[in-house]
C-alpha cells in the first residue's frame, strides 16, 4: 500500500489556509485556483477508479466551499493512488495551486 501522507498533508495545509483566507482573497482568485485543483484531483481519482468512464466535473458551490472540495478530492485521490509518480505529481499540483492562490 502506498503511503500518501505527503498528499493528504499538503491538501490539509492548503485547505486550512483557504478556510483562514479573507473573502476578498478568495474573490481575487484563491477560490478559483482551489476549485480548479479540486476538479483536477477529482478527475485523476475517477480516471484511476473507472478509466473508461467519462469523469464528472466537481461543481462550483461557492467561495466558502472550496476548502472542503480540495480536502475531499485530495483524500479521494490519496485512497486510489498506486504509483509513486502519480503521488509526486499530485503533491506538486497542490503546492503549485497553493502558491498561485497566494495563501
Amino acid at each position: 500500500m502506498l503511503d500518501t501522507t505527503l498528499l493528504t498533508d499538503a491538501v490539509d495545509v492548503f485547505a486550512d489556509r483557504l478556510r483562514a483566507a479573507s473573502e476578498s482573497r478568495l474573490q481575487r482568485g484563491a477560490a478559483a485556483e482551489a476549485r480548479e485543483l479540486a476538479r483536477e484531483l477529482a478527475v485523476r481519482a475517477q480516471d484511476i477508479e473507472k478509466p473508461d468512464a467519462v469523469p464528472r466535473v466537481m461543481p462550483d458551490v461557492g467561495l466558502f466551499s472550496v476548502s472542503d472540495q480540495v480536502t475531499v478530492a485530495g483524500r479521494d485521490l490519496a485512497l486510489v493512488l498506486t504509483d509513486e509518480g502519480q503521488l509526486a505529481d499530485a503533491v506538486r499540483l497542490v503546492h503549485e495551486a497553493q502558491k498561485r492562490a497566494g495563501v
